[in-house]
């Protein structure tokens, strides 16, 4: 299947929320609650999108004429590209009764790793879907990221174990995911965890760890004070939370600040290969995409996801190519304009 079959064959299979927009950019679902939407006025969602469109890239052909090597090292493995699919959770609720999460995240995990990336996992209250995305992630040979909820530290460890247990190359947790509100008024509690208590985390993992939810320099400070392996600049744990700026918009300071002494990850509102090139000139090691796997999932399993996943690489060695770039190592800040 090709990419446009994909999305046409996905219409009328998520539920009534999701609208299956040529580009999802939040501009159909805004806040549409559940669904795929976002917090508040839905705005968050939507300027994340909108920034990267704002981020403009610098062509220079004038340079060697050899391959492009999209090629992206982390934590002692090696992937096609800088690029990974990001934890979405609850799928029946957001997107319809096509699949549970047990079934998606068997495809998406399986179907990363047949085509050179891996996917992160999402978590919930029921404690089957983080067992399946285990089983998942050890079928692809540990090839996949478990992200756990910010639980209580128990529960966190137990879910450890699971992961570990199944060959996870490494664990995330979301930890903007402390205003979700499943997550409030649970005995034992959940929610915010203290750079202390990370620590504990991250040391009882004893196998690389991220953060995701990291939107300020502080923050990022705190995750690398906690001994974390990597961050994922993102404003979303399941929601995007409004009126908060935009992924591109803290970026750069944020690299600036902690890049080269942690690994940093982008999420929110990334589309394209091109967009995935933005990414890496402001600051980022890689990204991760979340909604629009969904929709390849839902419009041709395994397929939808290679030739969405053809596509983006497609997309980024052109750009690279047109903007003079031969690795990703070389792709820098002076390779884009902000307007």
């Amino acid at each position: 299947m090709t990419y446009e079959e994909v999305l046409q064959a996905a219409k009328g299979q998520m539920g009534p929320y999701c609208k299956q927009c040529p580009v999802c950019n939040g501009l159909a679902c805004k806040n549409t609650m559940p669904g795929p939407g976002a917090k508040g006025l839905g705005s968050g969602f939507i300027r994340n999108y909108a920034k990267w469109q704002e981020v403009f890239v610098n062509m220079d052909t004038i340079c060697e004429n050899r391959p492009v090597d999209t090629a992206f090292h982390l934590f002692d493995r090696t992937f096609d590209l800088p690029i990974f699919a990001a934890p979405i959770g609850a799928m029946k609720l957001h997107y319809g009764d096509k699949y549970s999460d047990l079934e998606y995240n068997e495809i998406l995990v399986r179907a990363c790793a047949e085509n050179g990336i891996a996917a992160f996992t999402g978590d919930g209250t029921d404690s089957t879907v983080f067992k399946a995305a285990c089983q998942a992630v050890e079928k692809a040979g540990g090839m996949g990221v478990p992200t756990v909820k910010p639980w209580n530290i128990e529960l966190v460890k137990e879910k450890i174990d699971l992961a570990k247990a199944a060959g996870a190359m490494m664990i995330a947790m979301d930890v903007d995911a402390a205003g979700l509100p499943f997550l409030q008024n649970l005995t034992p509690p959940a929610g915010s965890k203290t750079v202390e208590e990370l620590k504990e985390i991250i040391s009882y993992a004893g196998i690389p760890f991220i953060l995701k939810g990291i939107m300020t320099v502080k923050g990022a400070k705190k995750a690398l004070e906690a001994g974390a392996s990597a961050i994922v600049v993102s404003n979303h744990g399941g929601r995007v939370q409004d009126q908060c700026p935009a992924t591109a918009e803290v970026l750069p300071e944020i690299a600036a600040a902690v890049g080269g002494k942690i690994t940093i990850l982008a999420d929110g509102g990334i589309r394209s290969g091109v967009d995935v090139f933005k990414a890496l000139a402001l600051g980022a090691d890689g990204v991760l995409i979340g909604r629009p796997f969904v929709t390849m999932v839902y419009g041709g399993a395994e397929e939808g996801v290679a030739a969405y996943v053809k596509k983006l690489g497609t997309e980024l060695k052109d750009t690279m190519a047109m903007c003079g770039v031969h690795s990703l190592a070389e792709i820098n800040g002076d390779c884009v304009r902000k307007m």
